[in-house]
């Protein structure tokens, strides 16, 4: 029990350190970003030691099969250290070329397989009719249409390539110019749906940041 108190009273303290940011910037505030930041940094190290270094790379150097396949990747992650030091992190620059270049690769993949297939494929199904009947119907024809001239005008917004008119000014076509316009629109919805749904989460957790605050003060005064 005194275990528990002793979390939520520092729980307590801390909390109060993060909204005293509400008079301003200040050294309270600052050394409890500054925690924030520490402790998070240790667990992430933490957690790359043990479920990545040691079960990946360490664990299997004493087989010489894994050990040839392993050197690679283990000259890799120690040419790294030489981006400590400004006269070597050359040395560093190929594995981050590396980082770079699987990074990039993975999240073209990502976007290309989980973004812009899974909406085409959503925007095509919108207009699967089966099983409707009556005005379920039109209301799936309707939602089917927005969802796809909203995807259209969405990709017309960032087309950027314009043409030469005669004088040799860049001009664009008034069409696409015109879906572009609509596209900014769509886009300008989604940013603030995506605005409120992240207000809506800050919100719920101050609110509940304020209803620790309540019952912990509870707790310390019923002691």
């Amino acid at each position: 029990m005194s275990i528990e108190i002793a979390a939520a009273f520092v729980g307590l303290i801390l909390t109060l350190l993060v909204f005293s940011y509400l008079i301003g910037d200040n050294p309270l505030f600052r050394f409890t970003i500054y925690l924030f930041i520490g402790i998070s940094s240790g667990y992430t190290a933490t957690a790359v030691w043990h479920n990545v270094l040691v079960p990946k790379l360490f664990s299997r150097l004493g087989d010489i099969n894994q050990l040839m396949l392993l050197i690679v990747p283990l000259i890799l992650s120690i040419s790294l250290l030489a981006k400590l030091s400004p006269r070597i992190s050359w040395i560093g620059n190929f594995a981050m070329a590396v980082l770079v270049g699987v990074g990039a690769a993975t999240a073209v993949g990502g976007a290309l397989i989980g973004t812009l297939i899974p909406q085409a494929e959503a925007a095509m199904d919108a207009f699967d009719l089966s099983g409707a009947q009556g005005s379920t119907i039109l209301l799936r024809l309707f939602e089917g249409t927005i969802m796809f001239f909203g995807t259209v005008l969405t990709l017309a917004a960032f087309h950027f390539t314009r043409g030469r008119a005669a004088d040799g000014t860049a001009k664009q076509n008034r069409f696409t110019e015109g879906m572009a316009r609509f596209g900014r629109v769509f886009i300008a919805i989604t940013f603030g749906v995506l605005f409120a749904g992240v207000y809506m989460a800050a919100l719920t957790a101050m609110i509940e940041r304020l209803s620790s605050l309540i019952n912990t003060t509870r707790q310390l005064i019923g002691l």
